[in-house]
């Protein structure tokens, strides 16, 4: 038992080893993360001597708190924690395991820190920059990513006997539920704590997706090494008895750098799912991802082996035989037809990060017009061309257009052009035979466009794609079939095109960049899809983007002050942008009324490049106008240089108390 332990932690230091390698170019990184939250933290109105502010929980709460996540508490003390014994046993540290919120569940292990009323780490008090300033559990809840918390490195005077190492934990639905922490007062190795940190966590969320789904779905364990399958920081897939990818872990979509959320598994690796269902299951296989990457995986099946009977009429292309009586009653079979297609149609589930057809428009005409004419336009042999800003939701609109329409059943490909190395669209789209070029894999490829067969092909940024691929997807569009490099072989193509680009198309035709041919095969419905800054129904998007934002994490309402803020700006990101914004706003915020000085100073630099004051001149004490170079040195000098509070007093953002401050600073 004790060498099979040893072994468990010379893997586990192997696996720490390659994530020091590659965290050694993050070095910058992390100074900029410790000095950002230094920032939020005057910006909270804390200063170092302040006293950290626990928050502590009623005993009713905290236990109530933990019924809540007694599945997380039980996979991380019984599943996970055994494997790492010798670090409780070795050295004079805490293992703490808190909530998304900062509060701590519950501890491990025997500190040297002194009472619990010093070092603050016990069950039902919260650990937030807010109240206990930068720390290892609050700045990894804030950042979303693992970081490690030097003595000097802590904000507050009173935590810099410690050096933290957390790591935040997501659920199968990739929503951050906790954090795991290992503190001590005692000088070890720190790389060798914060690596094992991140491995803790991995195997906390391992344990929760098999949890989860090991009773009735298949699982993929990959990894580099064929020694390490079973080890904790191997990628896992879970699939589907159809082959479709249902969850996966972080490494997972860190290993492949994608989104794998409802892909099937024959668009990662070389392999179809009926020969995953058939291989054995004790047996390794080498595979190849993405055409490039290989693998080593292992397949484990569901526990419970389901019996289903095999049912044809699931086929797409299914068309029932019509009844007797009908025959004889109404020889009107289309119109039978008509209803089974309709009946099929409405089967289909939209998958909740698909936004309805219905919701894409709040009032705006324009956008109302060009939904309307693109859902009538997906029933017909017809291409279509989205002309949009980068981040205007092009792909968002795709993705609508495809699961309402009768080809939701079949796959949606979203390939970006720009994105694909010059040298590898062509294989990419067309597919290739075995070893038709150096590098190609044994099996060979079918491409994306037959992956889409029967479904819709988005090729967004499409003016970025190369001249001489340009002439082979106009033949493609013209005859129907595809023909995979190295091969003779013709195969039929039903395919929905759906492009997009950012560029004016007609420009490149005339600089020769673009086909004119083609772009007159792809042009079938032109459509524009506007800029968020020029949308009439911007109020009412905006309310509706955060109203889903808050449906995967708690936060404050919008008020008619902060909707007109955001009304106004320029949003040059756009979509993009403003999610972004909101998500960063909600965080600050952390539950409270969300007041401008919660959003990123960027948003600021864009008001103030459109030469738009961010804030009424309004002294706040008399109710008279009192210009901003006066105003702010004088509440700055009020609240003894406290920005949070100045900048609410004044009704100004972070920006304007640091400009006019520093003018002040600068008079004198």
């Amino acid at each position: 038992m004790q060498n099979e332990e040893q072994n468990k932690q010379q893997a586990a230091s192997a696996s720490v080893d390659i994530d020091l390698a590659s965290d050694m170019s993050l070095a910058q990184t992390h100074k900029e993360r410790i000095q950002a939250s230094w920032y939020r933290c005057e910006q909270f109105g804390l200063d170092h001597s302040s006293r950290p502010d626990f928050a502590t929980l009623p005993k009713g709460t905290l236990s109530d708190l933990m019924d809540h996540h007694r599945s997380l508490l039980e996979t991380t003390e019984n599943e996970v924690l055994p494997y790492y014994e010798n670090i409780l046993s070795n050295s004079a540290c805490m293992i703490v395991l808190a909530d998304r919120q900062g509060h701590v569940l519950n501890t491990w292990g025997q500190p040297r820190f002194g009472s619990a009323e010093e070092h603050g780490l016990i069950g039902g008090n919260q650990w937030t920059e807010m109240g206990v300033g930068t720390n290892a559990i609050g700045t990894a809840l804030i950042t979303g990513e693992a970081i490690q918390v030097g003595r000097d490195e802590h904000f507050l005077r009173a935590n810099r006997f410690m050096v933290g190492s957390a790591s935040p934990i997501y659920n199968t639905q990739n929503d951050l539920v906790g954090v795991l922490d290992i503190s001590s007062d005692a000088y070890l190795p720190q790389d060798h704590t914060f690596g094992m940190v991140k491995l803790m966590s991995l195997s906390v969320e391992n344990r929760l997706i098999f949890s989860a789904f090991q009773q009735e779905h298949f699982i993929l364990s990959f990894n580099t090494n064929v020694v390490s399958l079973d080890s904790h920081w191997s990628g896992i897939l879970v699939l589907d008895e159809s082959g479709t990818i249902v969850s996966a872990n972080r490494r997972a979509e860190v290993v492949l750098a994608r989104d794998l959320a409802l892909l099937n598994i024959n668009q990662i690796f070389d392999i179809e799912m009926r020969e995953i269902k058939h291989h054995p299951f004790s047996l390794p296989m080498k595979l190849i991802a993405m055409g490039r990457y290989q693998f080593y995986v292992k397949v484990i099946p569901p526990v419970q082996q389901i019996m289903r009977v095999p049912d044809f009429r699931v086929r797409t292309d299914y068309v029932a035989p019509p009844q007797a009586e009908a025959i004889v009653m109404n020889e009107k079979k289309p119109a039978t037809d008509k209803v089974k297609k309709q009946e099929n149609s409405v089967s289909i589930e939209i998958p909740d990060n698909v936004i309805p057809l219905a919701e894409l428009q709040h009032g705006d005409e324009r956008v109302e017009r060009l939904v309307r004419q693109a859902h009538k336009i997906m029933e017909k042999d017809i291409p279509i061309l989205i002309h949009g800003e980068t981040g205007a939701g092009k792909e968002i609109f795709v993705r609508s257009l495809h699961y309402h329409s009768s080809r939701a059943k079949e796959m949606l490909v979203a390939v970006n052009c720009a994105a694909i190395p010059a040298e590898l669209v062509e294989s990419e789209l067309f597919g290739y035979e075995k070893g038709a070029f150096t590098g190609a894999q044994n099996r060979g490829s079918i491409g994306l466009i037959r992956r889409a067969h029967r479904g819709t092909l988005f090729l967004d940024e499409i003016g970025e794609m190369p001249m001489a691929v340009q002439s082979r997807l106009l033949r493609v569009l013209q005859e129907r079939v595809v023909t995979p490099l190295g091969s003779t072989d013709v195969f039929p193509v039903d395919i929905k095109l759906i492009s997009a680009t950012n560029r004016t198309l007609k420009e490149e035709v005339k600089e020769g960049r673009f086909r004119q041919d083609l772009y007159y095969r792809i042009s079938g419905l032109n459509i524009e899809l506007p800029a968020l800054r020029k949308r009439s129904d911007k109020a009412e998007l905006i309310q509706y983007l955060h109203n889903r934002l808050r449906k995967e994490e708690p936060g404050p309402a919008l008020s008619q002050a902060m909707v007109n803020l955001l009304v106004k700006h320029p949003w040059p990101g756009n979509m993009r942008q403003l999610a972004h914004v909101l998500k960063v706003g909600m965080a600050m915020a952390d539950e409270e009324v969300l007041e401008d000085w919660h959003l990123p100073d960027d948003f600021f630099d864009d008001l103030d490049a459109m030469g738009e004051s961010d804030a009424p001149e309004l002294d706040s004490a008399t109710g008279q106008n009192e210009p901003l170079e006066r105003l702010i040195p004088r509440l700055l000098s009020e609240f003894k240089g406290n920005v949070s509070q100045t900048a609410k007093t004044a009704g100004v953002s972070r920006n304007t108390v640091y400009k006019y401050g520093k003018l002040k600073d600068g008079s004198e």
